[in-house]
């Protein structure tokens, strides 16, 4: 049983209560136990949180940890480790793993490796189809039962509308989300970045916004019919933030995440072929990223999410057309956000906990998002005047294809507490 702690003198910043103070915090038994001085008992040990900001434990509800079948790119244990060093107390962890997470048994397995790993609680997203392949709906309940916080096709977009509609029908039985990738693939093509200027001056092949957005329109109308909760993946262009924002004003059960380099970075970052910026959805262009910056200012997103997708360095050391899509995000995210939203005042402190506590855990029904007394002991703690620049061969996980290698953040995670366990940055 993990020993009673007082932490003292932290800001506290708890976007649902609409606390932002310094005061102290008990924890007890794993639980928030009390705040402000009477909150002390006799005997406590004491942290002193003295110009750090204490905020309910973020949660990254978008990670690919390749466990079981890819480990060279990156194992439970690493992506729990560099999860919790990036100031992240939980993760959603995407189902694309070899074999794919489709059934009870791989499901409690990565649960289980998460346990062991000791970092960041792993929570599994079980695959929507069979094998992904976008045929046949796998068995929700059993998954649920099995841990499994939402179901997922991730990286690959459910093509026939009838096998997506069933699935959102079912997934009502089991209150749980259906995450998609909303793709065009018949749009997509052989594209690799963002259709526009820039990759017509570098020739490269574009995908088009209308992959996108086309999904989007046609999965919220689908979530509208089946009374279900959809949410979108790593939304980045002005017409689906617009999709969203109507769905949402009509009452449809939809939600929706942005990335950091969505928010941060256009199509003009793939600059002279770099790999590092290569993901999909691509880098968009500029309005687009205007308008997610407006999104997540006034609600209509609901949370970021790194998309964290590590590959080995030889992977990305192929050519632009040839390199796999795909960034890392857990040990940047927080910095980014700090640094070029918070501090440039684009988004409030407490709105940045909100998108990445507080929404994220609403989504997938996790406990906490808020300092509460009875509220799980999941804390992330932040020095806002801490700066660093990304290395990343310094990553605690294995991928270290991230654009921003170089930057200089202002504004760190400092550490975490899970279920009161203290995880600090050395």
């Amino acid at each position: 049983m993990t020993e009673a702690l007082l932490i003292r003198g932290g800001r506290l910043v708890d976007p649902v209560a609409g606390l932002d103070a310094v005061a102290d915090l008990r924890l007890a038994r794993g639980r928030i136990a009390g705040i402000g001085p009477e909150a002390a008992e006799r005997g406590d040990r004491e942290f002193d949180a003295g110009g750090l900001v204490i905020a309910p434990g973020f949660c990254d509800m978008h990670v690919h940890f390749r466990e079981p079948g890819h480990e060279y790119r990156e194992t439970v244990a690493t992506g729990a480790a560099a999860a919790a060093a990036g100031g992240f107390t939980d993760v959603g962890c995407m189902a694309n793993t070899d074999p794919v997470n489709d059934s009870p048994a791989i499901t409690t397995h990565i649960r289980r490796l998460g346990q062991e790993a000791g970092g960041a609680r792993v929570h599994p997203i079980a695959a929507t189809t069979r094998g992904m392949r976008g045929e046949r709906i796998s068995e929700f309940g059993a998954l649920a039962r099995a841990g499994a916080v939402a179901v997922s096709d991730d990286g690959l977009p459910i093509v026939n509308p009838a096998v997506m509609l069933r699935a959102l029908e079912y997934s009502r039985y089991f209150d749980l989300p259906v995450i998609e990738h909303c793709e065009t693939l018949e749009l997509t093509g052989d594209g690799v970045m963002r259709e526009g200027a820039f990759a017509t001056c570098i020739g490269l092949p574009g995908i088009p916004s209308a992959s996108e957005y086309l999904a989007v329109e046609r999965n919220i109308g689908l979530a509208e019919v089946a009374r279900a909760r959809l949410h979108i993946a790593h939304i980045s262009t002005a017409r689906a933030v617009a999709a969203v924002a109507r769905a949402k004003a009509s009452g449809i059960r939809v939600t929706a995440e942005a990335t950091p380099h969505h928010l941060l970075l256009t199509d003009e970052a793939v600059g002279s072929f770099d790999t590092a910026a290569k993901m999909k959805p691509p880098l968009a262009a500029e309005v687009d990223r205007q308008t997610l910056l407006g999104a997540i200012a006034d609600g209509t997103i609901d949370a970021i999410a790194t998309d964290h997708a590590p590959h080995h360095e030889d992977e990305k050391c192929r050519s632009f057309q040839n390199a796999p899509f795909g960034i890392v995000g857990l040990e940047t995210a927080v910095g980014l956000v700090l640094d070029r939203l918070v501090r440039p005042g684009l988004i409030s402190l407490g709105r940045a906990v909100r998108l990445l506590s507080t929404g994220p855990r609403r989504i997938l029904g996790l406990p906490g998002g808020d300092l509460k007394p009875g509220s799980p002991a999941d804390l992330t703690l932040l020095d806002l005047e801490a700066s660093a620049v990304v290395r990343p061969k310094s990553f605690r996980s294995l991928g270290r294809n991230t654009p921003f290698g170089g930057c200089e953040l202002t504004g760190q995670p400092a550490g975490v507490f899970v279920g009161g366990r203290a995880i600090l940055r050395g």
